[in-house]
């Protein structure tokens, strides 16, 4: 019998995953990152791989939005078929493409909002009772195993930005702020592993957490979670995850927040010889599949509503109302075979 592919697990498996298993694909992930090679991951002051990561120019990007526990998303993106010929898995295993994920795999957001107000009560009660909350972390984990096996498996091709949401200690500080929106998700995630999975599987998560990068430079576009709260320098941004303020900066600037100008500063040092060159974010909702901003440098392309990804070309600048487009979801069918 065929062995079903691993992403397809982690999509069928309807509660949260076995402790030991996923603290080790935790420990495998973080490994990863903090051995990436120096013209991926310039080294920040300490000597370990920076918070800046340069994609290859010469092969295109496929950059992905906000995924918030999303796995129907992520596993019909890795099976989309390529107009060459072949999934989107096959290409990166080949060398032939790069993904790059804009951050916040954690928390599903508004689709959930029931099971948020269920779960909640479930915390106020102690997690005595815990079925909502075990959904959500059944979703939320499974997602984050995919991306973490990806990076396994597409070490130099698959890169995941730091969101907002990669904060499961939910600390105030290190670049971070505890979250809250529909809930008090934060801490209902914190308390949760606490009681489930324990002190040691938190700090092993959050290694992973802590040791990804934040800023991404590609051919003709940059990319992080959030715009940038100013034109953060060179060495800044190698060292940001040191750097509580670039942290914060790169992850949870509200749209209108960021210092006049910065988006173009920033592109206009890293792409001077691009015509169109273009910063690409996730972190605040669009209605439709993006929204131009700072002039038409700035996209923002984060709707929870729809499989968004932007496409970056490495023979030509982006265009969006070309290389911005839904993906269908073939979660299901490719589940079901």
């Amino acid at each position: 019998m065929k062995a079903r592919n691993p992403l397809v697990t982690a999509f069928l498996r309807p509660e949260p995953p076995p402790r030991e298993g996923y603290a080790a694909l935790a420990d495998a992930a973080a490994a990863a990152l903090m051995a990436e090679p120096g013209e991926v991951r310039p080294a920040d002051s300490r000597g370990e791989p920076g918070g800046l990561i340069r994609l290859d120019p010469g092969l295109p990007v496929i950059i992905v939005p906000d995924l918030h526990a999303r796995t129907g998303f992520f596993l019909s993106l890795m099976e989309s078929r390529l107009p060459g010929g072949g999934a989107v898995r096959d290409a990166l295993a080949a060398g032939r493409l790069q993904v790059l994920c804009l951050g916040d795999g954690f928390h599903a957001e508004s689709r959930a909002l029931e099971r948020w107000k269920a779960a909640y009560g479930e915390y106020l009660g102690g997690w005595e009772s815990h079925g909502a909350m075990d959904l959500e972390m059944a979703e939320s984990m499974a997602l984050m195993e995919m991306v973490m096996l990806a990076k396994l498996w597409y070490p130099r091709n698959f890169h995941f930005l730091k969101g907002n949401h990669e904060n499961v200690l939910n600390e105030e500080g290190n670049g971070n702020h505890p979250f809250r929106k529909f809930a008090l998700e934060g801490d209902m995630v914190l308390t949760w592993l606490r009681r489930f999975y324990g002190d040691d599987f938190l700090w092993r998560y959050a290694a992973f957490e802590k040791a990804l990068p934040l800023f991404a430079v590609g051919g003709r576009f940059l990319a992080s979670h959030a715009e940038p709260a100013r034109p953060f320098t060179d060495a800044e941004l190698a060292d940001a995850r040191q750097l509580p303020e670039v942290g914060l900066g790169l992850t949870w600037t509200d749209n209108g927040a960021a210092r006049e100008g910065s988006v173009a500063e920033l592109l206009s040092r890293f792409l001077p010889g691009t015509a169109a060159p273009r910063y690409f974010t996730g972190h605040r909702v669009v209605p439709g599949l993006y929204r131009e901003r700072s002039g038409g440098l700035h996209l923002q392309i984060h709707n929870p509503g729809k499989y968004v990804v932007a496409w970056a070309m490495p023979d030509r600048d982006v265009e969006p109302s070309l290389d911005i487009g839904e993906i269908r979801d073939i979660s299901r069918r490719i589940a079901g075979r």
